[in-house]
């Protein structure tokens, strides 16, 4: 990795993602029924590759709204990656179910059935 990328670039984004991390915490306290904050950090997490704490806030969105189909979208890609396809295909026609078929199409992208 260059010393740009390391020292500069990444040391950038990491202090922008704790400010949004931040932001995202305070609105769920602030809105703990919402989904879109927990979407939001649960996005912010996976930047970080901090995957099972995301996995466990999408959880949590779709708890609160079942219609979030943002959030069944990510945990398509999240139980896909982790080849938990029954999960995967769940929560892909959850998405297709509130209109979003971008889980459905990457299932059928790669085959999994």
């Amino acid at each position: 990795m260059s010393f740009w990328r390391k020292e500069v670039i990444d040391f950038a984004l990491d202090g922008e993602t704790a400010a949004h991390i931040r932001e995202q915490k305070e609105w769920i306290a602030r809105e703990p029924g919402n989904p879109r904050p927990w979407y939001n950090l649960a996005q912010l997490y996976r930047i970080k590759r901090n995957q099972d704490d995301a996995l466990a806030l999408l959880l949590e969105a779709v708890r609160l709204d079942d219609a979030c189909a943002d959030a069944h979208v990510a945990l398509t890609e999240i139980y896909a990656v982790r080849a938990d396809y029954p999960a995967a295909q769940k929560h892909a026609r959850k998405a297709a179910e509130h209109g979003d078929s971008r889980g459905v199409e990457l299932l059928q992208r790669h085959r999994v059935e």
